[in-house]
């Protein structure tokens, strides 16, 4: 079920961390945690750095966002 107060933003792979997690940089600078959830990462087998992807963000914490698709 999607979550009605999420936003969609744009980001780059700047890191990539053990444990299936990303660091992320946006358009702005800023630099978010990153990660793939559930069934989702069968689609993503790994990440590289330099990769475009888009992200799913809660507007209640603006330091950690969900990888929705890596767009190309």
């Amino acid at each position: 079920m999607p979550r009605e107060d999420a936003f969609q933003v744009e980001g780059v792979v700047v890191e990539v961390l053990p444990n299936g997690l990303y660091i992320a940089e946006l358009a702005n600078g800023h630099r978010v945690r990153a990660y793939v959830a559930g069934r989702a990462r069968r689609s993503f087998p790994g990440l590289r750095a330099g990769e475009t992807v888009r992200l799913q963000m809660s507007p209640y914490d603006l330091s950690e966002g969900r990888v929705i698709v890596e767009t190309k």
